[in-house]
């Protein structure tokens, strides 16, 4: 498997020891693990769960349009 050097800081490193640990984990595991997370094409966790969090006007669903008013297609 081919590794991987890196150079953080100390209070990275202390951080990513503290979350492994918590996790039950090795820190490489961690790492990969984050790493695929950050580098994944999906929504975060609970991310549907913000619908609807904002008080703020502007944020409010566009009421669907009524298309009764539009020209009919000529059939084909």
């Amino acid at each position: 498997m081919p590794q991987l050097s890196l150079y953080i800081d100390e209070t990275t490193l202390k951080k990513i020891e503290t979350a492994a640990k918590f996790e039950q984990v090795s820190i490489s595991k961690y790492v990969v693990r984050k790493l695929n997370e950050s580098m994944s094409k999906s929504w975060p966790e609970n991310y549907q769960d913000l619908y609807g969090s904002v008080a703020d006007e502007s944020f409010i669903a566009e009421r669907t349009k009524d298309f009764s008013d539009d020209i009919l297609r000529e059939e084909l």
